[in-house]
């Protein structure tokens, strides 16, 4: 039996914005945070203790794919929510590139898409990630959605993005707003921050929604990393998640945006 403390757990989640999307299509949960290791703790409390790990469908303009310092440390999810959510706030690395491998740690992902054109310093470079508990994830990788979409509708040999959707029973879906910009070739330290026709263009391109259909009828919840240091600053990052807000609530998840 649920009581008010179950309903209400999420309001301990210091630092996360708990959003319900219903009346649209795809998932009714999602998660809104800045540092994107706060997405431990959201994809605990969206996948509860028990039913399978999901497959991790991550839109970012970073591979997050870096080994956690001590991987054998990351608690099994069946220690609960809380014990995820400490290790998540001080034990992952505060670059926020090794929350990935500590979700397949914990039980919580099994594979992962990894829609992401950039690869962090000291990121795990194979396809299948053998965790400390011995359990393989396969780490699938393709550099925008219109590959993605592409290698859903029209798989070429060795595209395995058909292969993880279909064997996945539970999705989550993972956006980190730095997806959503570029470094400047005059300047590679300046970010920019892209305008809204691009966003779409990404986001929705040609042929793509046989892809989010098998995405979003799978997706239990969304969550979504500001990143604001990613994205050019504040101001800057408030204003992309502005524009991407009406993208990808509006317009592909057919929700109003928050």
């Amino acid at each position: 039996m649920k009581t008010d403390d179950d309903a209400l757990l999420h309001l301990r989640l210091a630092g996360i914005i708990r959003l319900g999307l219903g009346g649209g299509r795809g998932p009714t949960d999602a998660y809104v945070f800045d540092p994107h290791r706060l997405a431990l703790p959201s994809w605990a409390m969206a996948l509860g203790d028990t039913g399978p790990a999901a497959l991790l469908v991550t839109l970012d303009r970073h591979l997050d794919v870096v080994v956690p310092r001590r991987p054998e440390a990351v608690p099994d999810r069946s220690a609960g929510l809380r014990a995820l959510d400490e290790h998540a706030r001080w034990e992952l690395d505060v670059r926020n590139y090794d929350h990935i491998l500590a979700a397949m740690e914990a039980g919580l992902v099994a594979d992962a898409l990894f829609i992401a054109r950039t690869r962090p310093r000291g990121a795990f470079a194979g396809d299948t990630y053998v965790d400390t508990r011995g359990r393989s994830h396969r780490l699938v990788v393709v550099p925008t959605v219109d590959r993605a979409s592409e290698a859903w509708s029209h798989p070429a040999p060795g595209d395995a993005v058909r292969d993880v959707l279909e064997d996945a029973e539970r999705v989550l879906l993972d956006v980190d707003l730095d997806c959503f910009t570029s470094l400047s070739d005059a300047d590679p330290t300046t970010v920019l921050p892209w305008p809204r026709a691009i966003i779409r263009e990404f986001l929705l391109p040609d042929g793509s929604e046989p892809f989010w259909d098998a995405v979003l009828q799978r997706a239990v919840a969304l969550t979504l990393a500001r990143e604001p240091h990613h994205c050019g600053g504040l101001l800057a990052s408030g204003e992309l998640f502005r524009d991407v807000a009406e993208v990808l609530f509006r317009e592909l998840l057919r929700v109003e945006p928050p």
